[in-house]
């Protein structure tokens, strides 16, 4: 599909009502930064500034740096974006956060591309020379990430954490957002995948937080979070593969157990240990509950994406006419 000129030079087209969304949490030295950027990168954008309980002058900063304030009361990334999506009606979004990390002045190409190309979600992925913005831990935890989600779903993006992305509607209002915390930026990356979303990656600058702009993020503590998603996504989104894991798991134990069982068995007749016998037992018939709970809950799991893909096919593709 032949891209319009206006869409080719960077220009947005008429009419096309494109938000900003960014979530914040104590950014009083870098939400005026980050909002000019945008405001300079998409003149004809609305910028939101959702503040996630900041104890310092993030919403005066971002009230006079002439952005739409909003507050979201639930602790965490994944409440604001959450309450975001509900709450904004647009045709393309634009989403990043207000450290002034990412590169503003690349939006435009990431929503010309959106549109262009019909897409549902650009990435912007990273690029940093700067050690400190994109330390070596949150590297490893990204590409451990990315590498199961290419497992599970045979494709996968290079950035999987970037907070840097540009949504088409009928993504936003077709996603029901689960994660409360940093988390969500996987989750977001799974609906895409799950649905097989028409979806493209941009690489972007990303940069160093301005001095008194301090991270939220912990290596250690969000490393765990990470693990512990990888687990979650395994098991929510291919329940019959990590049941039945499970399932061998428990039957091998069992087979391994039971072989001196049989053993004395034929040589006596006899079963000699009764409680070992019993657990043998009892590790085959979970063996054969965790096999059939994985058979049941992936038919669950189908019957829930095709929900999903139901109301994502009840929006309008982008970059057809801005409504």
């Amino acid at each position: 599909m032949a891209q319009p000129d206006s869409v080719k030079a960077g220009a947005l087209p008429a009419g096309l009502r494109v938000a900003v969304l960014l979530p914040c949490y104590n950014e009083e030295a870098a939400i005026a930064q980050t909002i000019a950027g945008f405001r300079a990168a998409l003149p004809g954008a609305a910028i939101y500034v959702y503040d996630n309980n900041s104890r310092d002058r993030t919403v005066e900063v971002a009230q006079q740096a002439g952005a739409i304030v909003r507050t979201e009361r639930m602790q965490g990334k994944g409440h604001v974006v959450r309450r975001m999506f509900a709450d904004i009606d647009a045709d393309i979004y634009v989403m990043a956060d207000g450290d002034a990390t990412y590169d503003a002045a690349a939006a435009p190409a990431l929503v010309a591309r959106l549109w262009g190309e019909q897409l549902d979600m650009v990435v912007g992925a990273r690029k940093s020379e700067v050690e400190e913005a994109y330390r070596r831990g949150h590297r490893f935890g990204n590409a451990m990430l990315t590498g199961l989600l290419a497992r599970l779903f045979g494709r996968s993006f290079s950035d999987i954490l970037s907070g840097y992305r540009v949504f088409s509607r009928r993504f936003v209002k077709s996603f029901p957002v689960l994660s409360g915390g940093f988390e969500i930026e996987t989750e977001i990356s799974v609906h895409a995948l799950e649905l097989k979303m028409p979806v493209a990656e941009e690489i972007t600058q990303y940069g160093a937080r301005p001095e008194g702009s301090v991270s939220k993020l912990s290596t250690y503590r969000d490393g765990f979070r990470i693990l512990n998603m990888i687990v979650t996504l395994f098991r929510n989104e291919r329940p019959a593969l990590f049941f039945g894991i499970v399932a061998a798991l428990l039957a091998s134990l069992s087979i391994i157990l039971a072989i001196p069982l049989a053993i004395d068995y034929l040589h006596t007749g006899l079963v000699p240990r009764l409680p070992t016998a019993v657990l043998v037992t009892g590790l085959m018939i979970l063996a054969f509950l965790s096999l059939f709970s994985g058979l049941i809950l992936d038919t669950v799991v189908r019957g829930r994406r095709e929900f999903r893909r139901l109301a994502y096919l009840s929006q309008p593709a982008p970059g057809g006419k801005p409504a």
